[in-house]
């Protein structure tokens, strides 16, 4: 599953959050917030939930909460 930020609300920088499914060894993973400049990943944040992500992104980068749009893929 992956959402982005809302296209309204984007700045040089933008950014998704995208579920980390279980996978071995890791039993389970969590929801990675990524921070894009241009088409280079700047940052990558590593959440339990995906609550938390959009948290973290507001309180990193004043990403709105209302702001996340979920997508196909």
């Amino acid at each position: 599953m992956k959402w982005i930020a809302s296209p309204e609300w984007l700045t040089p920088r933008h950014f998704a959050i995208e579920y980390a499914p279980p996978a071995d060894p890791y039993p389970s993973v969590g929801y990675y917030l990524y921070v894009y400049e241009g088409n280079r990943c700047t940052y990558d944040y590593l959440q339990d939930t995906f609550q938390q992500a959009v948290e973290c992104a507001f309180e990193e980068f004043g990403v709105p909460k209302e702001a996340w749009i979920k997508t196909a893929s």
